[in-house]
């Protein structure tokens, strides 16, 4: 996908080390406002090293190259609170709730950038995240270390989503999650794009990344493989093998 007046997330010649070893070659990816991109591939293959290069989450002893534009804006040296404040928020794989803090008080704090830069509807959007997540609504109160894994997932996406993003990021949204519960996640991911929100969503279950997904991106040994539309790396035979299973169900 090339640069065009339409992408809100441009990276190009992305590459990443830990230490002098190279966990993510020259990569280049795009996201559109408004739409799902995903980046599927094996355990290992360097997705979250990617999506933790682009919020400027890498470990203490990571470093990349590359050029990451925003909008209009290169985020090269941008500290990860001021990519939150452009409008970027990530879910990490682990999620990173506080366990003991209620169910209501985790979402507040994905709002508290804003609430520091004084805007005063900061809570509005606590309406929203309880229109797409009820149960967090009913379990309002609740400590969050009491909720199930789908439960903390939604508040892990919710608590993203008080910040008011105009790009979301999910690492492995489904990991660890029941058959049912992973089938719910991926509604709600296709509820969340028409709020207008763009979604970069790296997955390994690459099945229901590519049913939700506009445009798609196969990742193997830290290197792009594939690329192309959601829809036609579906049915093309290499990713259907690999990733899909000989029968497509």
């Amino acid at each position: 996908m090339s640069l065009s007046t339409m992408n809100l997330l441009h990276v190009s010649n992305l590459e990443v080390f830990y230490g002098k070893v190279q966990a993510l070659q020259p990569a280049a990816i795009a996201v559109d406002a408004g739409q799902i991109v995903t980046v599927i591939g094996p355990n290992g293959a360097g997705k979250s090293t990617m999506l933790n290069a682009i919020a400027g989450a890498l470990p203490a002893n990571g470093t990349q190259a590359g050029q990451i534009l925003f909008g209009e804006k290169n985020l090269t040296g941008i500290a990860i609170e001021k990519r939150v404040a452009l409008g970027m928020s990530l879910v990490p794989e682990k999620r990173e709730l506080f366990a003991s803090m209620k169910v209501e008080d985790n979402l507040l704090l994905g709002s508290y950038r804003r609430y520091q830069a004084g805007e005063k509807d900061y809570a509005d959007q606590m309406r929203v995240v309880y229109d797409l997540f009820p149960r967090l609504k009913e379990r309002r109160s609740q400590q969050a270390g009491t909720l199930s894994g789908g439960e903390r997932q939604m508040l892990a996406l919710g608590r993203a989503l008080m910040a008011k993003p105009r790009l979301l990021m999910l690492d492995e949204p489904s990991l660890g999650l029941a058959p049912l519960i992973v089938k719910e996640i991926f509604q709600i991911i296709q509820r969340l794009k028409q709020t207008g929100v763009a979604i970069l969503l790296v997955e390994q279950n690459a099945r229901a990344a590519l049913q939700v997904a506009d445009y798609a991106y196969v990742l193997e040994t830290g290197a792009i493989a594939l690329e192309g539309n959601a829809a036609d790396l579906a049915e093309d035979q290499r990713v259907v093998e690999t990733y899909l299973g000989l029968a497509k169900k």
